[in-house]
């Protein structure tokens, strides 16, 4: 079998819902199909690059099945609308949503750009398989992050085919896009996207290939006489491809990120720079007070306080003596379940969310639920955080690559090693909400610190003079240690007595403090 060359089609149609897994993310299900033109200006091959506008935030991929129209077509029935189709292709319908509103449902603004219709890179014989045997699967940085099949599809091939013949004579050549599944969300200048369509149960797996795009910025502005990029959240939680998504891109501030991109005032993945300032709660003064306080010591300062359950439980550190501290930035995992995963686990997903907008200085610290039977941040992901410049990584679950991860610097706190990738305990759901890490409650801003004794959680509100009292309690215990080292008995020393305290004011120089124990 040899792949065959792609013609230059009369028409591009493209229609707008037609998986199921699309339409649960949209939450809606057409009863008919609905199509809008691409003009074919807009193709492009396998290899080229796709334009995020100038001044725009959301430009969407839609990896999709491409059916070209084999024999003239006009008035045919379903049944006879598969035996009209010639070949099949992989598609990538392109799309800003910043000018949707300006389209009103004909999308000539925001999916006709040029090269916003890559196909490709090669087409097969739509004999191979039937019109229920082709996959569609996308790529972004070469992530999975849609895959589905034919078979799913609420209007099939031919029904398509057939519909559109009932409105306008189908030529040879013509290309139908036959609509993309869930997963489809935004890229950003530099990501890479792929998309491959194949035959999985046909006689050697026939395959399109992958049809790369490279995401770029452009840099020309749109001028004074045309209608400007305008979004609203609606918008925004279209093109993330759900609302919670949508909603963990505006908690860590990902869409004043992007707009920076058009400002050049952000690197190419939409990020803020590493320069951005640290939270004021760690100053230096609290910092310094807790430079080599032990994690056991702050432990009591805030029992005192009847704060209890500050520990999370069962992590321990990839790097024997690591210390860690630092403000908490969280995600959170829900429970596998298949249609959610469908919905959240793919595309800019709630976990590349919050390594790639993590702030230097910040803790990521990821609710898993204890799950130990899989992994929640691997090296690739750690490494991100690292450069980014995060203070560390708490996860109450397993670590992917443990043995990478273990190399870079960054601290990372989890229950050890599991080699699983995300998909077989979690899918990832939010992140800037409070979360349950290790039994512990964390918010985002709580003060995260670590030492070999585990990992506590210090209400920032709380953190100065929990500080004070510890770096104090650190002296006394200091003093205790130089004591017994001499040989004093341990009664009435530890915890010091009206008379031990008084020799060590004496000694020390230090006033009186609520810190003894």
């Amino acid at each position: 079998m040899t792949n065959e060359a792609i013609a230059t089609p009369g028409k591009i149609i493209a229609v707008h819902l037609n998986y199921p897994s699309r339409a649960a993310q949209r939450g809606r299900t057409p009863a008919q199909p609905s199509y809008f033109f691409k003009p074919a200006s807009s193709l492009a091959g396998t290899g080229g690059t796709v334009e995020r506008p100038a001044g725009t935030e959301l430009l969407a991929f839609e990896g999709e099945i491409a059916i070209i129209v084999g024999e003239r077509a006009r008035h045919v029935s379903p049944a006879d609308g598969w035996r009209c189709i010639a070949q099949v292709t992989a598609a990538n319908d392109f799309g800003v949503y910043d000018l949707r509103a300006a389209d009103k449902g004909s999308n000539v603004r925001n999916k006709g750009g040029d090269g916003f219709t890559p196909l490709g890179p090669a087409a097969l014989p739509a004999s191979l398989a039937g019109e229920d045997g082709w996959r569609v699967r996308t790529w972004v940085n070469g992530a999975l992050v849609q895959e589905d099949t034919s078979d799913t599809l609420l209007f099939p091939f031919g029904r398509l085919v057939a519909d559109l013949s009932q409105h306008l004579t189908l030529e040879p050549g013509d290309v139908i896009l036959t609509g993309t599944p869930a997963g489809s969300s935004v890229v950003v200048p530099g990501d890479v996207v792929e998309v491959e369509v194949d035959a999985p149960g046909a006689p050697g797996a026939p395959s399109t290939g992958r049809l790369v795009t490279t995401v770029t910025q452009g840099t020309v502005p749109f001028g004074d006489f045309g209608t400007k990029p305008a979004i609203d959240d609606a918008q925004r939680i279209e093109a993330w491809g759900s609302e919670a998504e949508h909603a963990a891109a505006v908690a860590a501030g990902f869409a004043s990120a992007l707009d920076a991109v058009a400002d050049g005032g952000a690197d190419a993945t939409g990020a803020t720079p590493s320069s951005a300032p640290e939270p004021t709660v760690l100053t230096e003064e609290v910092r310094a007070l807790l430079d080599g306080v032990a994690v056991a010591t702050l432990s009591v300062a805030l029992r005192k306080r009847g704060y209890h359950d500050i520990f999370i439980e069962g992590v321990r550190a990839n790097h024997p003596g690591d210390r860690i501290l630092g403000l908490a930035k969280t995600l959170r995992f829900i429970p596998f379940r298949p249609d959610l995963f469908a919905s959240h686990g793919g595309g800019f997903n709630a976990q590349k969310l919050a390594f790639d907008t993590v702030r230097p200085g910040e803790v990521l610290v990821v609710e898993a639920r204890g799950e130990r039977g899989t992994g929640t941040v691997g090296d690739v992901l750690a490494l991100r955080a690292q450069v980014r410049g995060a203070a560390g990584i708490v996860t109450d679950g397993g670590v992917r690559d443990f043995d990478a991860v273990a190399q870079f610097d960054i601290p990372v706190f989890s229950q050890g090693p599991h080699p699983s990738v995300l998909g077989r305990r979690h899918v990832p759901w939010e992140v800037d909400v409070t979360i349950a890490c290790g039994g512990a409650a964390v918010q985002p801003g709580d003060v995260i610190i670590g030492d070999g004794d585990g990992v506590i959680v210090i209400p920032p509100q709380l953190v100065a003079e929990v500080a004070a009292e510890a770096a104090e309690q650190e002296r006394q215990d200091a003093y205790v240690a130089r004591q017994v080292a001499a040989g004093a008995a341990v009664d009435g020393l530890f915890p010091m007595n009206a008379e031990w305290l008084a020799r060590y004011r004496a000694e020390t120089g230090a006033g009186a403090s609520e810190g003894a124990r």
